[in-house]
């Protein structure tokens, strides 16, 4: 297909329009990742709907609208409202320091009657859209002034303190990750982000007695799992069991006796890929992370393939987003790192994370639509 009939195609505002342009293949994916979950919550209830699985179904009904929704917005109407979403997820965190519901020893939620909103995960997807809004026709040479990086570096660091304070450490990490991936993208120096690591190693005992009494079990679990099996070091030993129970090929579907037989905590959350891995074995562990590598790369083509730079920043951050999630998940049921509470994209039960995946989805179809958009310093084609 030619760039001019691209163009011209690009060019309708019509929504059939815009829906013969959007990336199905990619929309089929997402909603086959969303069918395992579906599957594995199903598992986790003992073959039942209900607690997990028919809800996740309506909430991913009504995500796959919003997504659809987003997809086919102009790009140009995200690129000028990127800092608006920022804020406004940012004016969440703040309302949850102030008067937001305490779960599980934490502060992390704000109750709207029906639905429980969890912002921290919202700002996963505000970061590197703030990011991208931020360093879009930015060079590399102006990007790496110091002058420059202040900005992003604030944006980064504000919601990050508000998070830790919750707390929720798997959070922060992972907002500062994509932050991080951001400042890549952009073209920051590699020797800026080595000293600056250096630096943060050289804080490591600062940080440790800012930490709460349960993050350092869980470091120290980490270090040594057999040190407390039946208290700190219990899940992940759990986990390790599951993961290797399963073998090659699994247990089989609704067979898996540690989930089944309740020595496997939180498998409908953190743990829910090891449930999969005790089931389906090593070969469906590793189909489904294929699936999340293909989903990826699809994110890094349309980036490729966006010729604003916002589009590039945002589809690049959004796939580095994504693979920090299933990297940080299931390094953690593995024990490579320590259990610090990181949802997995689609498979995990939860409504903000699941709700907040798919609004980045669709700006990713966004971008992707609206490729050959031109996108001024304003927002405006120039």
């Amino acid at each position: 297909m030619s760039t001019a009939f691209d163009n011209a195609r690009a060019s309708r505002v019509t929504i059939a329009g815009k829906l013969l342009l959007l990336s199905w293949p990619l929309v089929l994916l997402i909603s086959l990742l969303f069918a395992i979950g579906f599957a594995m919550l199903f598992s986790a209830a003992g073959g039942k709907v209900e607690p997990w699985a028919g809800r996740q179904a309506v909430r991913f009904a009504i995500g796959l609208c919003l997504m659809l929704g987003v997809a086919l917005v102009d790009i140009r109407f995200w690129f000028r409202h990127a800092y608006s979403y920022y804020g406004f997820v940012l004016l969440l965190l703040l309302v949850v320091e102030i008067a937001g519901d305490i779960g599980m020893g934490a502060r992390r939620w704000i109750d709207f009657g029906p639905v429980s909103l969890q912002p921290s995960e919202m700002m996963k997807v505000g970061i590197v859209l703030a990011l991208a809004r931020y360093f879009h026709a930015m060079d590399e040479a102006r990007a790496n002034r110091l002058p420059s990086l202040v900005p992003p570096l604030v944006l980064i660091a504000v919601p990050a303190a508000l998070i830790v304070r919750q707390p929720d450490l798997g959070t922060t990490i992972t907002v500062v990750l994509c932050g991080t991936a951001m400042l890549f993208l952009a073209g920051v120096a590699i020797w800026k982000f080595v000293v600056v690591g250096l630096a943060g190693a050289g804080l490591v005992p600062v940080v440790w007695q800012f930490l709460r009494e349960y993050q350092r079990q869980r470091v120290l679990t980490f270090l040594d799992p057999s040190r407390d099996p039946l208290g700190a070091g219990y899940h992940i030993t759990q986990s390790k069991i599951a993961l290797g129970s399963g073998g090659i090929a699994g247990k089989g579907f609704l067979d898996g006796t540690q989930s089944h037989l309740n020595f496997l905590p939180e498998k409908q959350t953190d743990f829910i890929f090891t449930m999969l891995a005790e089931e389906f074995g090593l070969i469906g562990s590793l189909t489904l992370l294929m699936l999340f590598l293909v989903v990826i790369f699809y994110a890094l083509l349309i980036a490729l393939r966006s010729r604003n730079q916002f589009g590039r920043l945002y589809a690049a951050g959004f796939a580095a987003t994504l693979f920090i999630y299933v990297f940080i998940n299931t390094a953690m049921v593995m024990g490579l790192l320590p259990v610090v509470g990181v949802p997995l994209p689609f498979i995990s039960f939860g409504g903000t994370h699941l709700w907040t995946v798919l609004f980045g989805f669709g700006l990713l179809l966004s971008v992707s639509i609206h490729r050959h958009t031109e996108i001024g310093r304003l927002g405006y084609a120039d």
